[in-house]
């Protein structure tokens, strides 16, 4: 009988555990998915790179994030579904083709796909548990983003859309 109830505590335990952030982190909601993340730490690295990646960016009356109203008022209900996918977004399309011939760069840049990857990772998760359904809004809004990115040649358009970061990272804050 002891033996249930220290399985029990410790169960409760490690379950409280894994709720909790880690240093730095925050706890988003995206409809009924919590995902724990440190856009502080995404930030950090975005702003030790931000002016290199913006000066290779040889077109600016274009925007891929900012395209009107393309995050602007996303619905509660979809924000789990455009963070899905746009976060697979950033790790399949943005972050492949975001090379420079400054290694402190590449490596601010791999350290935030790292980040990118993980978080990817957690929202396929609620996504494979149907609790990441995608509405008709969301999925407009995202396919406005495809087509945005998909007018510009490969290397462009993900170094624009990096050089965007903080416009995604801004939208999930206060989407928070």
């Amino acid at each position: 009988m002891k033996a249930s109830h220290l399985f029990l505590c410790l169960f409760s335990v490690s379950c409280w555990w894994n709720l909790m952030p880690t240093a730095g982190n925050k706890i988003f909601h995206f409809g009924p998915c919590r995902i724990s993340m440190s856009v502080t730490e995404i930030r950090s690295g975005f702003t030790a790179i931000k002016a290199n990646i913006q000066a290779r960016d040889p077109i600016r009356t274009l925007s891929i994030l900012s395209y009107p109203h393309s995050l602007h008022k996303v619905k509660s209900s979809d924000r789990c579904c455009i963070t899905h996918h746009l976060f697979n977004f950033y790790v399949d399309k943005v972050f492949k083709h975001c090379k420079t011939e400054d290694s402190y760069v590449n490596r601010k840049i791999s350290s935030i796909a790292n980040s990118f990857l993980s978080v990817k990772r957690k929202l396929g998760q609620c996504h494979e548990q149907n609790k990441c359904t995608c509405g008709q809004e969301s999925t407009e809004k995202f396919k406005q983003i495809l087509v945005n990115y998909e007018g510009l040649n490969v290397t462009s358009a993900a170094i624009k859309s990096l050089g965007e970061l903080d416009i995604l990272l801004d939208w999930l804050e206060k989407s928070r």
